[in-house]
């Protein structure tokens, strides 16, 4: 269990000694990583997902981690902070050491789930070896605001935008692309996932925006109930576009539990 102790900026919002990754490397150590997904490979191994700080989203082999006395047993857990270290050159690489690091408290009961959609999102959005330092912190910030209890709508909502934005596809809300004007906060628009915000037209289906609402996501500003209603039913839309029409299982439970 993680001890709670240590501030998440301290402990594991360190820097790695390599901090310049480089797609021949064939050794990296102590760097900071957390988990996203894993399944079983062979009789006694894994195939481990993990997303670190310097080099992005990678495969990794945690060769005997199955085995009841293998030290990475235990430390391979989503949502604990680690520091892992890996060797080889090939697309998957083998995982030398996994160390728990600590710092964050355990996402419990819909917490637990929230945690899991982000890692979803991080494995179906992120390509591999692509590095994203700022989402790595962003990430950290979601699991330490989710276990503390802040509201999980908005934490999600202010994680789906960050990642976008780092992944590149984010649209700038705050100027109407008809226009190239600052959108105004008392009229309706819609965003066009690959262009940005537009006035909104009677035959549009797409989700319907205020201005004030697109201001207030780009601001990070979710005070307002409405902006909270509008920015989740917005963000799905343009995930689902993002996508390319792939599912997202643990979004769909909590559409159904939470209404998120």
């Amino acid at each position: 269990m993680n001890d709670g102790n240590a501030p998440v900026e301290g402990r594991v919002g360190v820097q790695a000694k390599r901090s310049k990754p480089t797609e021949k490397e064939s050794r990296v150590a102590h760097q900071p990583a957390f988990v996203l997904h894993s399944h079983p490979y062979k009789e006694t191994s894994l195939i481990v997902d993990i997303f670190s700080r310097d080099y992005g989203r990678i495969p990794l082999i945690a060769k005997g981690a199955k085995r009841p006395h293998s030290k990475l047993r235990g430390a391979l857990q989503t949502f604990q902070p680690l520091s892992v270290g890996w060797s080889g050159k090939s697309e998957v690489r083998t995982l030398t050491s996994a160390e728990w690091i600590g710092g964050l408290l355990p996402l419990e009961r819909s917490a637990l789930l929230c945690g899991f959609y982000l890692n979803e999102l991080l494995v179906k959005l992120l390509a591999r070896d692509d590095p994203h330092p700022a989402l790595f912190d962003c990430y950290i910030d979601a699991l330490n605001q989710l276990g503390h209890g802040e509201p999980a709508p908005i934490v999600l909502r202010k994680f789906e935008r960050a990642l976008m934005k780092e992944t590149g596809v984010a649209a700038n809300f705050t100027v109407c692309t008809r226009t190239g004007r600052t959108v105004e906060p008392g009229e309706t628009y819609i965003v066009d996932p690959e262009r940005g915000p537009r006035p909104a037209l009677p035959s549009d289906a797409t989700p319907r925006v205020s201005g004030k609402t697109l201001l207030d996501m780009e601001h990070e500003d979710y005070a307002d109930p409405a902006t909270q209603t509008q920015s989740k039913f917005l963000m799905r839309f343009l995930l689902a576009h993002h996508l390319g029409g792939a599912q997202l299982n643990t979004r769909q439970i909590l559409i159904d539990l939470m209404q998120l």
